[in-house]
């Protein structure tokens, strides 16, 4: 196919909604354009043809037998094309929602609030994928990836869901009565650190702590980790967001904070462009019980 003969798709465009509608201004407002612009459109098109398509009939539009022909094969040709793009983009909706996190953020706050995601979104089928891997998007595959970090994603389109601190916390069970003042002590008790992270490693060299003997570390799934510091089993790292309320209820105790930056947090990444409608309507609900948990957090530490 030559692609240099055939005219330009808009102007086929107008032309075809013209011939349907028989009105410049009406296929304006089909278009979304001025009825000029369409008046135009046709006029080049006859131009660049060499023949008229469009005639005065009374106060409307009629078509001359050229005009005629081509809007047969116009009709034909546009009902194709819409059909496949409705096609496409029914298999798109139509398709999980398929969302990346890690398994803390999972267990401690997204699955407690996930059921009324599904009551307010029956139709939406989730695929949920709890890792500590940094998924990579691919077409078809992740929609949505929950990160935590700093909002420096290159490539990618990155917002902010919850600001949080990073603290070190322990049951009472484990720690007593004991006061922690040098971050070295923490060497002294277990330590319960998420699969597939190194965040005693990063928190001990980030406070200048060089490790005076092996470290008791016990590497769990995401979720034992926050049911094992109930326990006493160990002091971990976390995100403040997932224990504000064992730390407001007393049963966890903060041993070290760091004062983090605004910017720092968990974030929702995904690639740049217009989300499809599943994935746009989880992005609303997730902001909004967000801000639901922020003002609550927010109220119990007034």
């Amino acid at each position: 196919m030559d692609w240099r003969r055939l005219p330009s798709l808009s102007a086929l465009r107008a032309f075809s909604a013209v011939a349907e509608k028989k009105s410049f201004s009406s296929a304006g407002r089909e278009l979304n354009v001025t009825h000029a612009a369409v008046s135009q459109q046709v006029r080049g098109l006859e131009g660049q043809l060499g023949t008229q398509l469009v005639v005065r009939e009374g106060r409307g539009l009629g078509l001359t037998s050229d005009g005629e022909h081509l809007a047969a094969g116009l009709r034909d040709a546009f009902a194709g094309i819409y059909e496949t793009v409705e096609d496409l983009r029914r298999n798109d909706e139509e398709r999980p929602l398929n969302i990346t996190m890690t398994p803390s953020f999972a267990v401690s706050w997204l699955m407690p609030r996930i059921s009324d995601f599904r009551q307010e979104n029956p139709h939406v089928e989730l695929m949920l994928n709890p890792t500590a891997d940094v998924v990579e998007f691919a077409p078809g595959g992740v929609d949505l990836a929950i990160r935590f970090g700093n909002g420096d994603w290159p490539g990618l389109e990155s917002q902010q869901l919850l600001a949080s601190n990073y603290v070190v916390v322990g049951a009472h069970k484990l720690l007593g009565d004991r006061e922690l003042t040098d971050p070295s002590d923490i060497q002294d008790f277990p330590w319960l650190q998420e699969l597939g992270t190194n965040e005693l490693s990063i928190w001990l060299e980030g406070q200048g702590v060089v490790p005076r003997a092996k470290l008791n570390i016990t590497h769990l799934p995401g979720y034992m980790v926050l049911d094992g510091l109930r326990r006493g089993d160990g002091i971990s790292a976390t995100a403040r967001v997932f224990v504000e309320n064992d730390i407001q209820a007393g049963t966890l105790r903060v041993l070290f904070e760091d004062m983090k930056p605004q910017t720092s947090g968990y974030y929702l990444v995904r690639k740049p462009g217009v989300p499809r409608p599943p994935l746009k309507a989880f992005i609303t609900w997730i902001r909004q019980r967000a801000r639901e948990a922020e003002a609550c957090c927010a109220a119990s530490t007034a």
